[in-house]
């Protein structure tokens, strides 16, 4: 199916602000939209994103209304979501195929997010965004995001191009290229076995991140890629910074797991890009596009396609 790509974004550029998962601290929430403000977008949302219902921000059924409603409204230019934590697998049964591709919008999230970008690249033929969410990053300002690549993300019809980070490392060498999809380790795990399971395409680069997941969990969820035939599927393999992934002690680190469960994997395997849970500011990243691996002594990711159509 060919990608459906979004129009790019332009400064005035009306963006829903919707909560698809857990609730978030109020105050944290007007920051993250000052910050918005700031960069030259004008945030919209209405009372159901304050909605709560015990770890979720709201019921699935309001949640999944709030987001077919800023998808489908005209004058909606791209969503942002106010945090993760968890619940978007559950407005998956609510949402059409066609209807998103219908009304192709930017969709910018991590964490749990990952659940909805893994639904728009790998089932909708979509191209979405790993990047900032309000409250997770935005609410931080310039600490909490890398602000070049989330505005060339989204406003340029051009290639971001290469991408690397204080910390990157290869662990294993080499080139590959393919289309780059991925998200959060335990969210994209999570989907397996359902009718939105993560479903990426042959020779793709997978970039795969998390945090606070214990060496011999990272190891769990990555044999569990592996045994559902996820990673064969991978011409490289892209990490994030797994912060907080090591023993306390120091005893046992997150690389040491990946190393175990990424043997047969033949092509380039990066460590410590910063993008979703990172204590540096936030790369975006565009996914869904086409992107070089390059493994060695000087290790980048690199975008060779654009995310969104010239408007």
């Amino acid at each position: 199916m060919k990608t459906i790509k979004p129009p790019a974004l332009k400064r005035g550029d009306r963006v829903a602000v919707l909560a698809p998962a857990s609730p978030f601290s109020r105050e944290e929430f007007e920051d993250g939209l000052a910050e918005v403000r700031r960069i030259g977008f004008e945030p919209v949302y209405d009372d159901r994103v304050f909605e709560r219902d015990a770890y979720l921000a709201g019921s699935a059924e309001t949640r999944a209304r709030a987001f077919i409603d800023a998808w489908t409204d005209p004058s909606v230019r791209a969503v942002l979501t106010a945090r993760g934590g968890y619940g978007s697998v559950q407005i998956l049964p609510f949402l059409s195929r066609d209807m998103l591709r219908g009304s192709p919008k930017v969709l910018v999230g991590y964490s749990d997010i990952s659940a909805l970008l893994s639904y728009l690249t790998t089932h909708c033929g979509m191209t979405a965004v790993h990047g900032p969410t309000v409250t997770g990053r935005f609410a931080r300002g310039a600490e909490g995001y890398d602000l070049p690549s989330f505005l060339r993300t989204i406003c340029e019809a051009e290639p971001l191009g290469e991408l690397t980070s204080p910390g990157l490392d290869s662990m294993r060498a080499g080139e590959a290229e393919g289309v780059l999809v991925g998200g959060n380790l335990t969210q994209l795990a999570a989907t397996l076995g359902t009718p939105f399971a993560f479903d990426p395409p042959d020779r793709c680069v997978l970039f795969l991140e998390d945090v606070n997941e214990r060496p011999y969990r990272v190891d769990r969820l990555l044999t569990q890629l592996s045994q559902a035939g996820v990673l064969s599927r991978a011409a490289a393999l892209v990490f994030g910074e797994m912060a907080g992934c090591d023993e306390p002690d120091g005893s046992l680190v997150a690389r040491d797991a990946i190393a175990r469960c990424v043997r047969d994997v033949a092509g380039p395997v990066l460590v410590g890009l910063a993008s979703g849970h990172t204590l540096r500011p936030a790369l975006t990243l565009p996914l869904g596009v086409h992107a070089r691996v390059l493994g060695g002594a000087r290790p980048a990711l690199i975008i060779t396609d654009a995310a969104v159509l010239p408007r």
